[in-house]
């Protein structure tokens, strides 16, 4: 018994051990980031081009921040306040940012491609060249945005309009991952394709 308790002691003291060397590595195999923000002040912090990756800003404080050209790829940036953030060319694909907040945040040729954006403000934010492919927004949303949605992501090559759907009158009636609906259209208002009729933009039936 007491040779199990000393392995075992050993064990949690190289387990310590390890993440210390990946805390000062920034990541698991020094590939991002370990780094802990949540509801922490950031307030008009400078962080560019830095690496987030996988890092936890969790209803953290990042008005006026720039963190433009910074990479937060599978990172968490749920509930934070990015009130007039700057994350210009930044990449913020495959990142939860539901509830945040992003009044007015600059999101110019920014990646945000499969990020989750449900419940966020993005009332004013500059989106020109923003890259939104297969992101999850509320439809209202997605509307907002698609009245001035304009430019082309230099990165990724998307257009931004393209990337939000805007104007597709072949748009799938259950939706996209872009543009979720409540519940799929019943079964009289679909064609054979399951999609809307692309001159009309009516959804009849065959």
């Amino acid at each position: 018994m007491a040779a199990a308790i000393i392995t075992f002691s050993s064990n949690m003291s190289a387990l310590a051990d390890l993440n210390k060397f990946e805390a000062a590595t920034r990541g698991e195999f020094g590939i991002g980031s370990a780094a802990q923000f949540g509801s922490a002040d950031l307030r008009k912090a400078v962080h560019v081009n830095e690496n987030f990756r996988r890092a936890n800003f969790t209803a953290a404080d990042m008005r006026e921040s720039d963190f433009s050209g910074s990479t937060f790829n599978g990172a968490y940036l749920e509930k934070a306040v990015a009130y007039k953030a700057n994350f210009s060319g930044a990449d913020l694909s495959d990142t939860l940012m539901d509830r945040m907040v992003l009044n007015e945040a600059n999101l110019t040729n920014a990646v945000l491609a499969r990020t989750v954006l449900t419940r966020s403000d993005l009332g004013g934010a500059l989106i020109e060249g923003a890259d939104f492919s297969d992101a999850v927004l509320d439809l209202p949303q997605k509307q907002a945005l698609c009245k001035y949605a304009s430019g082309t992501n230099p990165t990724t090559g998307v257009s931004t309009r393209a990337s939000l759907g805007c104007g597709n009158s072949r748009r799938n009636a259950y939706g996209t991952p872009s543009s979720p609906l409540l519940s799929a259209p019943p079964q009289k208002l679909l064609d054979r394709d399951g999609f809307c009729d692309e001159g009309t933009g009516l959804c009849e039936a065959k």
